[in-house]
């Protein structure tokens, strides 16, 4: 069934550029959903074509959505200011519960985990888990999928990825001169998002909710976790 003219993305795209770029050439469009693993879109400006690329999560919604994302890559591409409604109208759409968990889902479907294991050669991390489990949460926190990373990563310390129950620590920790209680404040730290998920108020995502910053603040060497984190 062919797509009516002003509902197919390009013709959307070219409304767009045309809305953004009145008195400039108008240039070969090409947009294709993709099979990515969360609502990712790109753009690029190849040999004077535009190339732009979005997920397949977003092939079945509303036009003015469809609208607001060619505003938004088009704008980022040429340096223009984001218009404030098409901002907030994709905003609202990606933050609803629908989408939200669609994503979740397609993440956990999709998305591949790359799993060295829990043992490093200085540290376990079933092991630091299990006794943090014991000392701040009564041995009832069910343990996750624990594994290092695989580069000595300085830029992601640590995170806890929920589509695929999984807690990843940068293999950077694991040496020697590590006091251990940096990492069982990196770790604790991922914990707490198992007891604390993230929660939606309205537009914004609450990572860290008053409840989680105020059992991070129960960790005995706090201060002292997060000026050695700092040092690296």
């Amino acid at each position: 069934m062919a797509l009516d003219p002003i509902s197919d993305p390009i013709s959307i795209f070219e409304l767009e550029y045309r809305a953004l770029r009145p008195r400039a050439p108008m240039p070969p469009i090409h947009v294709r959903f993709r099979r990515f693993t969360s609502l990712n879109t790109t753009i690029r400006l190849r040999q004077g074509q535009i190339h732009a690329s979005l997920s397949d999560l977003l092939e079945g919604a509303p036009e003015s959505v469809l609208h607001a994302i060619a505003h938004i890559l088009l704008a980022k591409l040429y340096r223009r200011p984001i218009d404030r409604a098409h901002n907030l109208r994709y905003k609202r759409f990606a933050s609803s519960a629908a989408v939200t968990r669609q994503t979740e889902l397609v993440r956990t479907a999709r998305g591949s985990k790359r799993y060295f294991g829990p043992e490093g050669r200085y540290f376990n991390l079933e092991e630091v888990f299990d006794s943090l489990n014991t000392r701040f949460f009564g041995g009832l926190l069910g343990r996750p999928d624990l594994t290092w990373s695989e580069h000595h990563a300085k830029r992601s310390l640590g995170h806890y990825d929920a589509a695929h129950n999984t807690i990843v620590v940068s293999r950077v920790f694991d040496r020697p001169s590590s006091p251990r209680y940096a990492i069982e404040y990196l770790l604790y730290h991922e914990m707490l998002h198992l007891k604390h998920p993230v929660r939606t108020r309205g537009l914004r995502r609450c990572v860290h909710p008053p409840e989680f910053k105020a059992d991070e603040s129960r960790f005995p060497q706090l201060a002292e976790a997060l000026a050695f984190i700092k040092r690296l």
